[in-house]
């Protein structure tokens, strides 16, 4: 096994950031990170990942206790196809999800009734000495979802958790509370990913992921996406690849159903079992590069908002979120996490608040990258009241995020803050990306500056790729001050929208802000100890092959 490093110190943050290995994911071939390494840096097919305490099966679960078991149902078919999942801890609770759908592609065909679901959670994998059970409400107008906080459980503290339908008990999951805010937890290890486009591969990195000794997963968006089958995209070799069962999703039950769609992938219910996730969405979950009330079509802004609503309805149905139902298409979700003194994590909703790209600047064809809508900065990104957050969320995080006491303060979001251009110099830029509301991120980082904030780390999805960045409140001027160390963490299944060899040397060669760019697919798995961050990624060999290294 390759040696191990010290992780970045916390005096060595802020100066520099360090790039992260890339390994090769798989039992055998997974190497640790380096403190530094060129970006051409290529696997060490010699370590392996640490494996998490073993989640446990339905086969290991005794009968659970006729106590807390409802009333009998009359269903011939077990209705927790979809799996359970679990979210959200804080340090007495944690929210507990599933939904019942007999016939999940086709709306549920579950009952038009209300079901009364048993819930359990337990200290030990067999449910001997059960900590805490109860009954919630699965009703047709939520898609017979359930979703349970689970109080009253200890601090720093794994569990294990099921439900009960009559004779039916779903799969057992394993989740965990966060330490109490006044202790001081000597590390947090998370997962990282987002992007797991259905069509364009499997989701083996979940089955991996479900296999690290993490504490928590974070998923930064596009959890699903809206699309109707595409035959343009590539073909597996071995015929293995998966196409969307309908066309765009746009109502209700189409989203639903696309949900049910991705939920019943078993790799994905697997790593949903295993630990509580913390989720945001991105542009996918409704329409792409969707801004506020305004569509990426030529739907009126009336017609997006009705869509926009079942979108995100859809979402919370499905999701294992410390969140009420929305009513409307108006839905707060951006949130915090607190783990004891150590890191305070703030997820944020990059799409429902933002102005619309900007679309003043001239748009260039860059050969090679096809499909890129590349533009230089006109007006618009450049007005700093053009937000990519909205006014109150914003305050909302900068306030915060310049106020918390923890070691570690970590950003949650969307899209590359780190800034990618195709010019030396100067912008020529996605304008979906923060460098699209150029004014708005230097006023935002510069006021973290002002502040005194140390110690920042974002996290970042989106670009389908694995990037390791300096922030800077203008990412083109080196000579300014870095405000943060920002880690882009592969998708899970969705690729990258051109050849990995025509993008990588141009931004390799006019982004020196960029340590490292690598458009692959995998996760990271990022470590915070109250002396050091590290970022380890795990690169996928063939996201089209369901069991690659």
């Amino acid at each position: 096994m390759a040696s191990t490093p010290p992780p970045l110190s916390r005096r060595a943050f802020l100066p520099s950031t360090i790039a992260a290995a890339l390994a090769a994911c798989g039992s055998n071939e997974v190497a640790a990170p380096a403190p530094t390494v060129s970006p051409t840096a290529t696997p060490d097919p010699t370590a392996a990942p640490t494996p998490a305490p073993p989640t446990p099966t339905p086969t290991a679960t005794p009968a659970p206790d006729p106590t807390a078991t409802p009333t009998p149902v009359d269903l011939a078919v077990d209705p927790f196809t979809l799996g359970v999942a679990s979210g959200d801890p804080t340090p007495d609770a944690v929210i507990l999800w599933t939904r019942l759908a007999i016939e999940p592609l086709t709306g549920g065909a579950m009952p038009d009734e209300r079901f009364d679901v048993g819930w359990e959670v337990a200290t030990d994998a067999t449910f001997a000495n059960v900590v805490a059970s109860g009954s919630a409400a699965a009703v047709p107008d939520l898609a017979h979802s359930v979703h349970v906080d689970a109080t009253g459980l200890d601090p720093d503290t794994w569990y294990s958790y099921r439900f009960v339908l009559g004779q039916y008990v779903s799969t057992a999951g394993r989740t965990r509370t966060v330490p109490a805010p006044d202790s001081s937890p000597a590390r947090l290890r998370i997962g990282v990913s987002s992007c797991q486009h259905w069509e364009t591969g499997h989701y083996a990195a979940h089955d991996h992921l479900a296999d690290e000794d993490l504490d928590l997963f974070i998923f930064l968006g596009d959890y699903i996406y809206e699309n109707g089958p595409r035959d343009d995209l590539f073909e597996s070799p071995t015929g293995t690849q998966r196409r969307h069962t309908s066309g765009e999703i746009l109502d209700l039950d189409a989203y639903r159903n696309r949900y049910g769609l991705y939920r019943t992938d078993a790799q994905l219910q697997r790593h949903h079992a295993s630990r509580p996730w913390f989720i945001t969405w991105d542009d996918h979950e409704v329409e792409n590069n969707y801004a506020g009330a305004l569509p990426n079509n030529a739907t009126s802004s009336r017609e997006f908002l009705v869509r926009r609503a079942e979108a995100y309805q859809a979402w919370y149905e499905h999701m294992p979120v410390r969140l009420d139902a929305p009513d409307g298409p108006d839905y707060q979700i951006h949130r915090d996490l607190v783990w004891g003194d150590l890191a305070h994590i703030f997820l944020l909703d990059g799409r429902q608040y933002r102005d619309k790209q900007p679309t003043d600047g001239a748009q260039l064809d860059v050969p090679g990258l096809d499909g890129l809508p590349f533009r230089t900065l006109g007006p618009t990104a450049l007005d700093p009241d053009h937000r990519m957050l909205g006014l109150d969320q914003q305050r909302w995080m900068t306030n915060d995020v310049s106020t918390s006491t923890r070691t570690w303060k970590v950003l949650g979001q969307q899209v590359f803050m780190h800034g990618l251009t195709l010019i030396p110099g100067s912008a020529m830029t996605l304008t979906d990306s923060w460098d699209g509301y150029f004014a708005n991120r230097q006023e935002i980082l510069q006021g973290f500056v002002d502040a005194g904030v140390e110690d920042l780390v974002v996290l970042t999805g989106d670009f389908h790729s694995f990037t390791v960045g300096d922030v800077r409140p203008d990412p083109y001027d080196l000579e300014g001050p870095v405000v943060a160390s920002e880690f882009m963490a592969s998708p899970i299944s969705s690729t990258f929208p051109t050849r990995r060899d025509g993008v990588a040397p141009l931004v390799k060669a006019f982004n020196p802000q960029i340590k490292l760019f690598e458009p692959r697919n995998g996760y990271g798995v990022c470590e915070f100890t109250p002396n050091g961050c590290t970022m380890q990624y795990r690169v996928l060999d063939d996201v089209q092959d369901p069991r690659p290294a």
